[in-house]
């Protein structure tokens, strides 16, 4: 049994086929009298790539761990990783049927593009959706700073000149790829649109905040109930 994983929410039937491709950074080069050399690089980033059914009927063999939620708000939960401009846990658990784990596959990734496709020929009511991702790594930036400082000396001549020494820091500011799951804990008087104004700068996002967290009603939430953000 595969279990799939996109930013902490499952996928409630696993896709039957996974690929992950490494990317190689090698370079091929023509030396005079030697002919072709491999010059050996760090790998590329990995891409990965799957197609997964959606469905809008609770079926037996599909795993639901919040209770049955429609293909909407998985389109949700995909539209959200897609426009929220930040990386996520994409991982993939392997379950023998007697219960014993194999390894786990783990990417921090982004969402490059995915295709919806509704078919009721081939897929009733349900929808088919093919997924790309794309591994992403954190990076850092510098900054380069630089202050000049005046020192008064003594001379050759015993008098004191005025001297301007420069020094150059390098301050290095690494981006965190770490995109922890944020949450809102519903408090008296608070409506979802001002939830997502106060905690996502934008109060139109609460239809996708809805979807997300399988609110049926966004007008109809309770003090004390766990709103998830992204």
């Amino acid at each position: 049994m595969y279990l799939f994983y996109l930013g902490g929410v499952q996928l409630p039937i696993a896709p039957s086929k996974l690929q992950v491709k490494i990317n190689g950074n090698n370079k091929t080069i023509t030396l005079i009298n030697e002919g072709e050399i491999n010059l050996i690089k760090p790998s590329g980033l990995s891409d990965i790539s799957f197609d997964v059914l959606l469905p809008n009927v609770k079926y037996p063999f599909a795993s639901y761990t919040d209770g049955f939620k429609e293909a909407e708000y998985y389109l949700g939960v995909l539209k959200l990783l897609k426009t929220s401009n930040k990386p996520f846990e994409f991982s993939v658990s392997r379950v023998l049927p007697s219960g014993n784990h194999l390894f786990k596959t783990i990417f921090t990734a982004t969402i490059e593009d995915y295709t919806i496709t509704e078919d009721a020929d081939k897929y009733g009511s349900d929808v088919w959706v093919s997924i790309k991702l794309k591994e992403y790594k954190g990076y850092e930036t510098q900054k380069l700073n630089i202050t000049k400082k005046s020192i008064n000396s003594s001379g050759s001549g015993g008098g004191n000149k005025t001297v301007s020494k420069t020094t150059a820091t390098i301050e290095k500011n690494r981006r965190s790829d770490k995109t922890l799951a944020k949450t809102h804990t519903v408090k008296s008087g608070e409506t979802l649109w001002a939830i997502c104004k106060k905690e996502l700068n934008d109060g139109s996002k609460y239809k996708e905040i809805a979807s997300l967290n399988g609110i049926n009603n966004p007008n109809l939430i309770h003090v004390g109930q766990v709103i998830k953000l992204g």
